[in-house]
C-alpha cells in the first residue's frame, strides 16, 4: 500500500464493490478463530489477521486491509478503538463519503 493510496471507509454493504482494493472498516469483533476474526460492520466481515493484529472480543477495531475475492479482508494494519463507539455515526460518515466520493477520495475511489 502506498502512502497516497486512497483507503475508502466501508461497511459490509459496500464490501463487494471493493474486491482487490484497500479499504478501511470499523467493526466490533464478534468471533475469534485462530488467524481469522469476524467483525460486525453493519453485517459480518471476515478478516484475515496478520502477526501484529491482536483482536479482543467485543472491542471495535479499525482495519486497513485488502478485500479478497471471497470478500474476506486481509489486515495490513489495525487499531483497537475500545468498546464505546457510536457505530451509527460511523455509518453516517461512510454513507456520506460514498454519496460524495469526489470530495473525499478524488478520482481514485
Amino acid at each position: 500500500m502506498s502512502v497516497t493510496e486512497a483507503t475508502p471507509r466501508i461497511t459490509a454493504q459496500y464490501l463487494e464493490n471493493y474486491t482487490h482494493q484497500t479499504v478501511r472498516i470499523l467493526g466490533k469483533v464478534t468471533q475469534l478463530r485462530g488467524e481469522q476474526a469476524v467483525v460486525d460492520c453493519g453485517g459480518p466481515i471476515t478478516v484475515i489477521l496478520n502477526r501484529e493484529a491482536h483482536f479482543i472480543q467485543n472491542h471495535f477495531f479499525e482495519v486497513v486491509g485488502k478485500v479478497q475475492q471471497d470478500l474476506g479482508v486481509r489486515v495490513f494494519a489495525s487499531t483497537d478503538f475500545g468498546t464505546d463507539i457510536d457505530f451509527k455515526a460511523y455509518e453516517a460518515v461512510v454513507n456520506a463519503t460514498h454519496q460524495c466520493k469526489e470530495i473525499f477520495y478524488g478520482d481514485s475511489a
